[in-house]
Protein backbone atom coordinates (compact mmCIF):
# COMPACT_ATOMS: atom_id res chain seq x y z
CA UNK A 1 0.00 0.00 0.00
CA UNK A 2 1.23 3.49 -0.77
CA UNK A 3 2.14 5.71 2.17
CA UNK A 4 -0.78 7.89 3.22
CA UNK A 5 0.00 11.38 4.47
CA UNK A 6 -1.80 14.32 6.01
CA UNK A 7 -0.82 17.93 5.49
CA UNK A 8 -1.79 21.29 6.93
CA UNK A 9 0.00 24.66 6.70
CA UNK A 10 1.56 24.29 10.14
CA UNK A 11 2.62 20.70 10.47
CA UNK A 12 3.17 17.50 8.50
CA UNK A 13 1.14 14.53 9.73
CA UNK A 14 1.46 10.86 8.88
CA UNK A 15 -1.86 9.11 8.45
CA UNK A 16 -2.09 5.99 10.68
CA UNK A 17 -1.46 3.18 8.19
CA UNK A 18 -3.20 0.61 10.42
CA UNK A 19 -6.54 2.31 9.66
CA UNK A 20 -6.58 2.09 5.85
CA UNK A 21 -5.60 -0.34 3.10
CA UNK A 22 -5.80 1.04 -0.44
CA UNK A 23 -5.45 -1.03 -3.62
CA UNK A 24 -5.72 1.19 -6.68
CA UNK A 25 -6.18 -1.55 -9.30
CA UNK A 26 -8.20 -4.13 -7.38
CA UNK A 27 -10.40 -4.54 -10.47
CA UNK A 28 -9.12 -4.13 -14.01
CA UNK A 29 -10.51 -1.15 -15.89
CA UNK A 30 -12.52 -3.43 -18.20
CA UNK A 31 -14.10 -5.34 -15.29
CA UNK A 32 -14.77 -2.13 -13.38
CA UNK A 33 -16.47 -0.56 -16.40
CA UNK A 34 -18.61 -3.65 -17.04
CA UNK A 35 -19.70 -3.80 -13.40
CA UNK A 36 -20.47 -0.07 -13.39
CA UNK A 37 -22.73 -0.39 -16.43
CA UNK A 38 -24.46 -3.46 -15.00
CA UNK A 39 -25.24 -1.83 -11.66
CA UNK A 40 -26.18 1.55 -13.12
CA UNK A 41 -28.80 0.00 -15.39
CA UNK A 42 -30.12 -2.94 -13.34
CA UNK A 43 -30.28 -1.77 -9.71
CA UNK A 44 -33.53 -0.28 -8.39
CA UNK A 45 -31.99 2.91 -7.03
CA UNK A 46 -33.82 4.86 -4.31
CA UNK A 47 -33.51 8.38 -2.95
CA UNK A 48 -34.01 8.37 0.80
CA UNK A 49 -34.70 11.03 3.40
CA UNK A 50 -32.80 11.38 6.65
CA UNK A 51 -32.94 13.55 9.75
CA UNK A 52 -30.32 16.28 10.03
CA UNK A 53 -30.45 18.99 12.68
CA UNK A 54 -34.09 18.16 13.51
CA UNK A 55 -35.12 18.42 9.86
CA UNK A 56 -35.91 15.73 7.31
CA UNK A 57 -33.79 16.24 4.20
CA UNK A 58 -33.48 14.40 0.90
CA UNK A 59 -30.24 12.44 0.65
CA UNK A 60 -28.12 13.93 -2.18
CA UNK A 61 -27.38 10.54 -3.81
CA UNK A 62 -29.21 7.32 -4.67
CA UNK A 63 -28.81 4.11 -2.68
CA UNK A 64 -29.58 0.38 -2.62
CA UNK A 65 -28.84 -2.40 -0.11
CA UNK A 66 -28.03 -6.05 -0.85
CA UNK A 67 -27.31 -8.80 1.64
CA UNK A 68 -27.73 -12.27 3.06
CA UNK A 69 -31.32 -11.67 4.18
CA UNK A 70 -34.31 -10.37 2.24
CA UNK A 71 -36.02 -8.90 5.30
CA UNK A 72 -35.97 -5.28 6.33
CA UNK A 73 -33.63 -4.21 9.12
CA UNK A 74 -32.55 -1.11 10.98
CA UNK A 75 -29.22 0.65 10.66
CA UNK A 76 -28.51 3.92 12.41
CA UNK A 77 -32.21 4.35 13.23
CA UNK A 78 -33.37 3.98 9.61
CA UNK A 79 -35.27 1.05 8.13
CA UNK A 80 -33.83 -0.60 5.03
CA UNK A 81 -35.11 -3.30 2.70
CA UNK A 82 -32.36 -5.75 1.80
CA UNK A 83 -32.27 -7.03 -1.77
CA UNK A 84 -30.98 -10.55 -2.49
CA UNK A 85 -27.43 -10.71 -3.79
CA UNK A 86 -26.83 -10.14 -7.48
CA UNK A 87 -24.34 -12.70 -8.85
CA UNK A 88 -21.88 -9.92 -9.68
CA UNK A 89 -22.03 -8.53 -6.13
CA UNK A 90 -21.70 -11.95 -4.55
CA UNK A 91 -18.65 -12.69 -6.71
CA UNK A 92 -17.09 -9.36 -5.78
CA UNK A 93 -17.75 -10.00 -2.09
CA UNK A 94 -15.94 -13.34 -2.37
CA UNK A 95 -13.00 -11.72 -4.15
CA UNK A 96 -12.65 -9.10 -1.41
CA UNK A 97 -12.96 -11.70 1.34
CA UNK A 98 -10.34 -13.93 -0.29
CA UNK A 99 -7.98 -10.98 -0.69
CA UNK A 100 -8.46 -9.34 2.71
CA UNK A 101 -9.40 -12.15 5.08
CA UNK A 102 -12.42 -10.18 6.33
CA UNK A 103 -16.03 -11.39 6.06
CA UNK A 104 -19.09 -9.38 5.00
CA UNK A 105 -22.84 -10.07 4.86
CA UNK A 106 -24.19 -6.96 3.14
CA UNK A 107 -23.28 -4.13 0.80
CA UNK A 108 -24.58 -0.57 0.53
CA UNK A 109 -24.50 0.90 -2.98
CA UNK A 110 -24.34 4.67 -3.46
CA UNK A 111 -24.86 6.34 -6.83
CA UNK A 112 -23.40 9.82 -7.17
CA UNK A 113 -25.06 11.09 -10.34
CA UNK A 114 -22.93 14.23 -10.77
CA UNK A 115 -20.92 16.77 -8.79
CA UNK A 116 -24.03 17.88 -6.90
CA UNK A 117 -24.34 14.49 -5.20
CA UNK A 118 -22.38 14.04 -2.00
CA UNK A 119 -22.21 12.59 1.50
CA UNK A 120 -21.58 14.90 4.46
CA UNK A 121 -18.96 14.45 7.18
CA UNK A 122 -19.84 11.36 9.21
CA UNK A 123 -18.58 8.23 10.94
CA UNK A 124 -19.95 4.72 10.36
CA UNK A 125 -20.38 3.94 14.04
CA UNK A 126 -23.88 2.45 14.23
CA UNK A 127 -24.24 -0.23 16.90
CA UNK A 128 -25.34 -2.72 14.22
CA UNK A 129 -21.81 -2.60 12.77
CA UNK A 130 -20.17 -3.46 16.10
CA UNK A 131 -17.02 -2.00 17.63
CA UNK A 132 -14.20 -0.97 15.29
CA UNK A 133 -16.04 -2.13 12.11
CA UNK A 134 -14.21 -3.15 8.95
CA UNK A 135 -15.72 -1.63 5.79
CA UNK A 136 -14.49 -2.49 2.29
CA UNK A 137 -15.22 0.20 -0.31
CA UNK A 138 -15.11 -0.37 -4.08
CA UNK A 139 -15.21 2.68 -6.37
CA UNK A 140 -16.53 2.56 -9.93
CA UNK A 141 -16.75 5.29 -12.56
CA UNK A 142 -15.88 8.92 -11.93
CA UNK A 143 -12.86 9.59 -9.71
CA UNK A 144 -13.95 11.51 -6.58
CA UNK A 145 -11.94 12.73 -3.61
CA UNK A 146 -12.56 10.92 -0.32
CA UNK A 147 -11.80 13.33 2.53
CA UNK A 148 -10.83 12.52 6.12
CA UNK A 149 -10.56 14.79 9.14
CA UNK A 150 -9.68 14.08 12.77
CA UNK A 151 -12.70 14.26 15.05
CA UNK A 152 -10.91 16.22 17.76
CA UNK A 153 -8.69 18.34 15.47
CA UNK A 154 -10.13 19.38 12.12
CA UNK A 155 -6.76 20.79 11.08
CA UNK A 156 -5.65 17.19 10.53
CA UNK A 157 -7.07 16.37 7.11
CA UNK A 158 -6.35 13.98 4.28
CA UNK A 159 -7.85 13.51 0.82
CA UNK A 160 -7.56 10.40 -1.34
CA UNK A 161 -8.67 10.30 -5.01
CA UNK A 162 -10.57 7.01 -5.31
CA UNK A 163 -9.84 5.52 -8.72
CA UNK A 164 -12.15 3.44 -10.91
CA UNK A 165 -11.80 -0.19 -9.76
CA UNK A 166 -10.02 0.65 -6.50
CA UNK A 167 -10.54 -0.99 -3.10
CA UNK A 168 -10.29 0.93 0.17
CA UNK A 169 -10.54 -0.99 3.44
CA UNK A 170 -11.33 1.10 6.52
CA UNK A 171 -10.64 -0.57 9.86
CA UNK A 172 -9.33 -0.19 13.41
CA UNK A 173 -10.29 3.03 15.18
CA UNK A 174 -10.96 4.94 11.95
CA UNK A 175 -14.69 5.29 12.69
CA UNK A 176 -13.88 6.42 16.24
CA UNK A 177 -11.18 9.01 15.57
CA UNK A 178 -11.85 10.18 11.98
CA UNK A 179 -14.77 11.49 9.94
CA UNK A 180 -15.05 11.10 6.16
CA UNK A 181 -17.06 12.57 3.29
CA UNK A 182 -17.51 12.94 -0.46
CA UNK A 183 -17.86 16.70 -1.01
CA UNK A 184 -19.92 18.40 -3.69
CA UNK A 185 -17.92 19.57 -6.69
CA UNK A 186 -18.27 22.57 -8.96
CA UNK A 187 -16.43 20.65 -11.66
CA UNK A 188 -18.29 18.60 -14.23
CA UNK A 189 -18.59 15.05 -12.86
CA UNK A 190 -19.82 11.86 -14.48
CA UNK A 191 -21.68 9.24 -12.42
CA UNK A 192 -19.84 7.26 -9.73
CA UNK A 193 -20.95 4.11 -7.92
CA UNK A 194 -19.52 3.24 -4.52
CA UNK A 195 -20.01 -0.17 -2.91
CA UNK A 196 -19.38 -0.48 0.83
CA UNK A 197 -19.27 -4.06 2.08
CA UNK A 198 -20.12 -4.44 5.77
CA UNK A 199 -20.80 -7.02 8.47
CA UNK A 200 -24.15 -6.00 9.91
CA UNK A 201 -25.00 -7.80 13.15
CA UNK A 202 -28.77 -7.56 12.94
CA UNK A 203 -29.53 -8.71 9.42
Amino acid sequence: MDQLNLFNPDEFFRFPTDLLEYTEHFLSQDKADLLFDKLLNSVSWEQRTQKMYDKMVITPRLTAWFGDSEKSYKLGGSQFAVNPWLPELLGLKQKIEDSSGYKFNSVLLNLYRDGNDSVAWHRDKESELGNRPVIASISLGQVRNFDFRKVDDHRQKYSLALQNGSLLIMKGNLQVDWEHRIAKSTKSMKPRINLTFRMVKEL
